[in-house]
């Protein structure tokens, strides 16, 4: 029973998957797409990688040949067989002259390449590109506009505690220095009058010593007598 790709275009009724190959207008005529390793097999040849990739629940391939090597792509319908695939090759190697890169959901191969250099550049020009439509709201972007909130709320908050941190520091500082230098001016001016001579500008009259520090002229004058 012949196998439905998984994507047609409506524009053209071309593949999506040979749209995704590097210059693919002028290769389209020579790629060959695949839904099992039979298939791969009569376009690329027995290749020991073959044995781990699992055609199963509508996964697809496309190959096409390039100058730079043979080109393979492998779409799995979920990530998780893309995953499993990239794992399995990380492990056991894609094999001898075999430059392999996982791209999106998409696993690709060079085979038979000329040089690793070129095969990379290949490899640089595929793109995954898949437009995802959710029937009801987007989780994801749920998720980010939640994450947004959170950040705004957690930078709000760290705004307020440093303003009020350095209002609080600055005002600590304030005290301080305000109090230093009340300390410093007492200390100076006792000093000050410590060294100055008593005195009294009463002249001859009463003067009630109040202060302490105008001496009773009468108590001298009767001492000195």
């Amino acid at each position: 029973m012949p196998v439905k790709t998984q994507e047609i275009s409506e524009v053209d009724g071309v593949p999506v998957l040979i749209k995704h190959l590097p210059d693919w207008e002028n290769v389209r005529n020579s790629a060959r797409l695949a839904h099992s390793v039979p298939e791969l097999q009569v376009a690329l040849g027995d290749r020991p990688v073959f044995a781990l990739i699992d055609f199963k629940g509508g996964n697809e391939a496309v190959t096409a040949p390039y100058p730079q090597g043979k080109l393979l792509i492998v779409e799995f319908a979920a990530p998780q067989g893309s995953a499993e695939l990239d794992a399995k090759i990380n492990q056991q190697g894609a094999g001898q002259g075999t430059i392999y890169r996982r791209i999106g959901n998409y696993n690709a191969f060079v085979f038979d390449a000329t040089d690793e250099a070129s095969a990379q550049a290949l490899l640089d020009q595929i793109k995954y590109e898949k437009n995802i439509q959710w029937l009801g709201d987007n989780p994801f972007m749920a998720e980010r506009a939640h994450q947004a909130e959170r950040n705004f709320v957690v930078t709000t908050a760290d705004i307020f505690l440093s303003t009020l941190i350095a209002i609080v520091t600055g005002l600590g500082i304030s005290i301080t220095i305000g109090l230093i230098a009340g300390f410093l001016f007492f200390y100076f001016r006792e000093n000050r009058r410590a060294t100055r001579t008593a005195y009294t500008d009463a002249g001859g009259m009463t003067r009630l010593n109040l202060d302490g520090f105008t001496p009773d002229i009468a108590s001298d004058r009767l001492l000195n007598d």
